[in-house]
């Protein structure tokens, strides 16, 4: 059993004093003999992979790995310093999850009932133009049998016979 103080394991690991302090008011550092116990502290991380951090406190730089130690030693250290809060059964779980979701995704995608925004912002916006095109040539076209009309009334029947038509128009052409 090594122990050592909270300085030198922040040291060790490669994060701030804070940071430990922050592990030790979580119940993340395995304490002995006024110190912190090395190797146990180290186990309890590797199980639970977890730093009750949502990053560490230098930044978002992720720590990198030292010489002399080992892909394992790396890994729990770095873990350990940005917060990962998970069991590797969790995270596996959660990956499963993801995997499973994604492929549902794409699914709906391919049998069409997804569809992205864009798309449906762009057919949108494809149809709006058509209207707009279409009723701002009502004017040009019309003016002369308008001209010809005698009463507001008769304006008013002719404007809503051309507007109906121009949409009952539009809304033939909409199924292409």
């Amino acid at each position: 059993m090594t122990v050592v103080s909270q300085a030198e394991f922040a040291r060790l690991r490669g994060v701030s004093k804070k940071t430990v302090t922050q592990w030790k008011h979580g119940g993340k550092l395995v304490l002995a003999d006024g110190g912190v116990d090395v190797e146990a502290t180290d186990a309890y991380l590797k199980k639970y992979r977890t730093a009750g951090l949502k990053g560490n406190d230098k930044g978002n730089a992720l720590p990198k790995a030292r010489s002399g130690e080992s892909a394992e030693q790396a890994a729990v250290r770095i873990l350990s310093a940005t917060g990962a809060d998970m069991t590797i059964e969790e995270a596996k779980r959660v990956k499963e999850n993801y995997l499973a979701l994604l492929n549902q995704l794409e699914y709906d995608q391919r049998s069409g009932a997804v569809v992205l925004v864009s798309d449906v912002a762009k057919a949108v916006g494809e149809e709006y133009a058509k209207v707009r095109t279409r009723l701002l040539a009502i004017p040009a076209e019309q003016a002369p049998r308008v001209h010809r009309l005698k009463t507001v009334t008769e304006v008013q029947d002719v404007l809503q016979e051309l507007i109906t038509e121009a949409l009952e128009e539009l809304t033939r052409d909409g199924g292409h």
